[in-house]
């Protein structure tokens, strides 16, 4: 249990936080253009559900990748 709340607690640290918006949008604008651009160019509503998921994971990747990568420096650190 410990590692889970150090792990949270670096994750939202506001430069990870930060840095992982910034893939996020990158990221899952080019995922809803792949996965829903065919909806798009036929004039078909985006499944809303799907949008937010094509950046919600991009953003738990990119911040759980930069948390376990601070914990493993301060681990080496001690």
């Amino acid at each position: 249990m410990a590692f889970l709340s150090t792990l949270l607690q670096t994750a939202f640290r506001r430069s990870i936080v930060q840095a992982a918006i910034k893939v996020a949008i990158v990221v899952g604008t080019i995922l809803n253009l792949i996965n829903q651009g065919g909806r798009l160019l036929d004039g078909l509503p985006l499944s809303w559900f799907h949008v937010g998921l094509n950046y919600l994971v991009p953003y738990c990747v990119s911040s759980y990748s930069a948390a376990r990568n601070e914990m493993r420096r301060n681990e080496e650190k001690a």
